[in-house]
């Protein structure tokens, strides 16, 4: 069974930072493309970004040189660095595994998400 579970949310000041954490097991991590989406109130789940098995990395526009992806396979974790916060990424992000190594196209398991509250 995939389990994702993820972590490092909370509440913090426009210009702040968090780290988000989703630690993955259940199967081999290492192989597949990783994720991170989010979902502000009253809209639908957007793309953040994404890490290929190659650690090849992906942004969406609004958080390009803000967010930072990565991942430690050997601890079966991947991470979303989140710089300069502004109160728009206020959401609930969700980690994602993806069906292929090499892109996030299809997800085929999917976390229960943390909040990040961004104040103004």
């Amino acid at each position: 069974q995939v389990q994702l579970v993820e972590s490092g949310g909370g509440l913090v000041q426009a210009g702040g930072s968090l780290r988000l954490s989703c630690a993955a097991s259940g199967s081999i991590f290492s192989i597949y493309a990783m994720g991170w989406y989010r979902q502000a109130p009253g809209k639908q789940r957007e793309w953040v970004a994404y890490i290929t098995k190659g650690y090849s990395t992906n942004y969406a526009d609004s958080v390009k040189g803000r967010f930072t992806i990565s991942r430690d396979n050997a601890k079966n974790t991947m991470y979303l660095q989140m710089n300069s916060l502004k109160p728009e990424d206020t959401a609930v992000y969700y980690c994602g595994r993806g069906v292929y190594s090499t892109s996030l196209s299809e997800v085929a398991y999917w976390g229960k998400g943390t909040l990040v509250t961004v104040s103004s």
